[in-house]
């Protein structure tokens, strides 16, 4: 005769707290994301904002320090108004966005080098070819002016 198996315990659903605690220690969320994760397992707003409100006392929960690692994960690839609106999106303060975005112009046309060397590295060979690198580096976020001073043509529209 097959010896019997034996199901383990059911494990009980973890917390509101605990669910949060675990989404902040993988990565900074805004309270924008934290509170609809959060909704997904509790319809009570009251609950989730009371939640919310004790992380960001303890500082658990900062807006700063999500900003900060957003703009270092990204800058690299984008340009301020990419950067800029996905903080936007995310639920930053208005203040806070402006700020950042601020800050970032200041790099804007050394990343935008980095960034056009890394996927070109080659100057345009024909106006097609300059156009398409334009429009590479406007999806990323570099602004207009800074797109003309990478490929080389401040001086024309």
């Amino acid at each position: 005769m097959a010896a019997q198996l034996r199901r383990p315990p059911k494990k009980t659903e973890p917390s509101l707290r605990a669910r949060a605690l675990a989404l902040l220690a993988r990565r900074e969320h805004t309270r924008l994301e934290l509170g609809r994760k959060l909704a997904r397992h509790c319809a009570d707003r009251d609950e989730i904002a009371a939640v919310l409100d004790e992380f960001e006392r303890r500082g658990w929960l900062s807006e700063a320090r999500f900003v900060e690692q957003t703009v270092s994960a990204r800058r690299a690839r984008f340009g301020a108004a990419y950067i800029a609106h996905e903080l936007a999106e995310k639920g930053v303060s208005r203040a806070a966005v402006t700020a950042a975005a601020a800050a970032l112009k200041g790099g804007d046309l050394e990343a935008a080098r980095a960034v056009w060397r890394r996927r070109f590295g080659t100057p345009p060979a024909d106006a097609r070819d300059r156009a398409r690198q334009m429009r590479f580096l406007a999806g990323r976020g570099f602004s207009a002016e800074v797109i003309r001073a990478v490929l080389g043509g401040a001086d024309d529209d």
